[in-house]
């Protein structure tokens, strides 16, 4: 390997990745450093396998809402079969096909920990230990991610719990599992659990709704779904005492008040944490904020230092993979020279998806955010399941569909769906936040019949009976 690049990633997953290949397609000498496996947590333990572990329950739910197929379905889900599929969708966490192809982009892979060693200078330590200084002439990308935070319970750090790692990795399916935190890994691998056999599942939140960030009425009709499916939804719940019996029995989490949860297993899915204590960012003078994440501009620069870039869940903005990869592309054209628009989607145009069932889907801002912001806010909302292709999703189906409107504007500035598959209906929505589209062009954006996207119109038409 040669002793200096263009540009060096520390970090390959998704995002680390686009950047590394943006670059490359430039022109620029690229290598990336990784001292797990390549493709990230991502690929390994996040949106890949757990997506894998929901997917084949939700499309039987899907078929049992058809009165014509219910009839069909006469038996449950393979358990195994599931695992083989998450298996193969995690490559069994082998990253041969992910390295080779940064073989065949033309990037090197540094195998070892990265740190940042002075201006432009990178640290690899090698797995026995050899130290490696690399200089990166264009500049450097930070891009190591994120992982699972530890709330200041007592008893909690004593006890051996798991985190997305270990459920997205899970080999056997627990009888009684409990969940800690009621955001998105919360809601997920909860329900993912309860479907695949699970007879006890219990999510506990201590806010008073679940995925917190989202509209109010996102919390309601989740836990109803959930609870349908027979998992226990504690709002309002603050942990005091985690406790567990030997190295491998029950877990018992006592709440405020005294109520105390019994488990076989306690999932802890209480946010994130950046991995940055190590990074060498005392040797360019950088302080990373709380939770560990690094500040940065809208170019993803850290102010200060127009070498040093961070993309993904380090820089704490949106820890969303597709953001991340949406800033990775940015970085990796800016590093070439190309003038590029400054990342403003992470302000006004995150699309998030949950993938539980009913899924939720959302982009921009909600009705509070958007009022915090000083706009002039109008929304409506209709019911998914009044469409004419909501109905023939079968019977059961609902879910509410808002738009978030400026009204001086009259531009959609966020937007909501609930229900089955919604999330298929997020990149239009994402699109006429992006483009600021009138609602009176969009009325002229003809919705196919009989399809849910239908409710598009349905929403149009209350905008127009609210201004008349």
């Amino acid at each position: 390997m040669p002793d200096s690049y263009d540009v060096i990633v520390i970090g390959a997953g998704p995002a680390g990745e686009n950047a590394a290949d943006y670059a490359r397609q430039h022109g620029l000498n690229v290598a990336i450093v990784e001292s797990d496996l390549v493709g990230g947590e991502c690929s390994y333990w996040g949106c890949m396998p757990s997506k894998a572990l929901l997917r084949p329950t939700e499309a039987l739910a899907a078929v049992s809402r058809v009165p014509a197929a219910a009839p069909a379905v006469t038996g449950e889900v393979d358990v195994d079969a599931v695992l083989r599929s998450r298996d193969a969708f995690t490559s069994s966490w082998e990253d041969d096909g992910q390295a080779q192809w940064l073989d065949a982009v033309e990037v090197d892979l540094l195998r070892g920990h990265g740190r940042l060693a002075g201006e432009h200078l990178v640290e690899v330590t090698g797995a026995h230990g050899e130290v490696t200084r690399y200089e990166a002439t264009r500049g450097v990308v930070v891009a190591v991610g994120s992982r699972a935070a530890v709330p200041p319970i007592p008893g909690l750090a004593e006890v051996a719990t798991w985190d997305n790692r270990d459920v997205t990795a899970v080999k056997d399916i627990p009888e009684r599992l409990l969940v800690l935190g009621g955001g998105v890994i919360g809601v997920e691998m909860a329900q993912a659990v309860r479907r695949l056999g699970a007879s006890e599942v219990t999510i506990i939140e201590a806010l008073d709704g679940l995925l917190a960030n989202e509209e109010p009425f996102v919390s309601d009709e989740l836990v109803a779904a959930l609870e349908a499916d027979g998992i226990t939804v504690a709002l309002g719940a603050r942990a005091e005492q985690v406790e567990r019996q030997g190295t491998d029995g029950p877990v018992t989490v006592t709440l405020a008040g005294g109520h105390e949860l019994v488990g076989d297993e306690l999932l802890v899915a209480v946010g994130r944490l950046a991995p940055t204590d190590d990074l060498g960012l005392d040797t360019v003078g950088v302080e990373a904020g709380r939770g560990g994440f690094i500040e940065v501009d809208d170019h993803l620069r850290v102010p200060g230092h127009d070498w040093l870039y961070v993309v993904g869940d380090t820089n704490g903005r949106a820890l969303l993979t597709h953001q991340g990869k949406y800033q990775a592309r940015l970085v990796g054209d800016a590093l070439a020279g190309v003038v590029v628009d400054p990342a403003w989607a992470d302000h006004a145009a995150v699309p998030r998806v949950v993938f539980t069932d009913p899924q939720v889907a959302a982009v921009g801002l909600t009705a509070r955010t958007a009022a915090e912001a000083g706009h002039d806010v109008l929304t409506t909302s209709f019911d998914v399941g009044h469409t004419a292709g909501g109905a023939l999703h079968g019977t059961g189906t609902s879910g509410t569909a808002q738009l978030v409107i400026d009204r001086q504007q009259r531009t959609i500035i966020g937007a909501t769906f609930v229900g089955p598959g919604v999330g298929e209906l997020l990149h239009a929505a994402t699109i006429a936040v992006v483009s600021e589209v009138t609602i009176d062009r969009l009325w002229h954006a003809v919705p196919s019949f009989p399809t849910m996207s239908e409710v598009w119109l349905r929403l149009l038409e209350q905008v127009r009976a609210q201004e008349l």
